[in-house]
């Protein structure tokens, strides 16, 4: 071997190791992480425990109102109504990294407010990949502050920084996605207005608030969903946001397409619910006639 190809060689050994490397989800998948909410009681965390099947041994992480507007804001303050509407954090949370391409599952309990695509969504936007999620609390609550747990769970569970740019958006994203679901009277169909904006959004990737604006207003057309002016305003900011955040857009899109998959499998299991309950209903009355006659 020439001297020069020796040398070339090394230094290629030596840049190698001296640059970050990738970490394989081999590494990391099955590694499970727990947050429990601070204000749950002794029995309301054994209960929670025991729901998401998990033991003392499993690694856990304690989060309150506090943690959360520290982990959002890098302050410390208290937002009424941010867990549930009395101050108090009860929502608790398990991640369980899964192998890549399986996307983001999420399962959700005594949830009043937030969906469980909505979780995924802004999940993804955090750069959450692959993963089971749930999510519970003893009583029934609004189920904003449950993100951040799941955030800072994933964050221990993959050694993974998520960015305070990404924490921000991924959190506003979610109460914007809610707080439309209670305007509109539909929570899955918010959702599936936001996945689909951001699956645009992936596609196209716009350069100007202006052109994310349009996105917003195309979809709300596609899915008859009725915005003024304020609402155009509010998810067009949140969501320009998201368009400037150093996303592998790739990765995002087929995350996405996963996550409106389980969407339309949600769609036709109620389509067929919806069937099964008219044959039911046409079953009873064809009974009650029997027996009247």
């Amino acid at each position: 071997m020439k001297k020069g190809t020796l040398l070339a060689l090394i230094g290629l050994f030596m840049l190698a190791a001296v640059l970050p490397q990738p970490v394989s989800a081999d590494a990391v998948t099955g590694e499970t992480v727990v947050t429990l909410g601070a204000d749950l009681t002794p029995a309301q965390e054994q209960s929670v425990r025991q729901e998401f099947g998990v033991d003392a041994n499993v690694e856990s992480i304690e989060v309150g109102i506090e943690d959360i507007q520290q982990y959002l804001h890098g302050k410390s303050s208290t937002t009424s109504g941010s867990a549930g509407g009395d101050n108090k954090a009860y929502s608790s949370a398990k991640i369980t990294l899964t192998d890549s391409g399986n996307g983001i599952n999420v399962q959700a309990n005594n949830v009043t407010q937030v969906t469980e695509q909505m979780y995924a969504n802004a999940l993804l936007t955090a750069g959450v990949q692959d993963a089971d999620v749930q999510v519970t609390s003893p009583k029934p609550v609004t189920g904003t502050a449950a993100l951040t747990g799941i955030m800072m769970a994933f964050e221990k569970a993959a050694d993974q920084q998520i960015s305070q740019e990404q924490r921000q958006v991924a959190n506003e994203e979610m109460k914007q996605t809610s707080q439309l679901g209670q305007k509109i009277g539909d929570k899955e169909k918010a959702a599936q207005f936001m996945t689909q904006v951001k699956d645009e959004i992936a596609n196209k990737q716009p350069k100007s608030e202006e052109e994310v604006r349009d996105i917003i207003v195309n979809v709300a057309g596609d899915l008859n969903i009725n915005l003024n002016d304020q609402d155009i305003q509010n998810i067009t900011q949140v969501m320009f946001q998201f368009s400037q955040l150093n996303i592998d857009w790739d990765s995002l899109g087929n995350q996405l397409e996963k996550l409106k998959g389980s969407l339309g499998e949600l769609a036709q299991s109620e389509e067929a619910q919806g069937f099964f309950d008219k044959i039911l209903a046409w079953l009873s009355d064809l009974f009650s006639s029997l027996k009247s006659s």
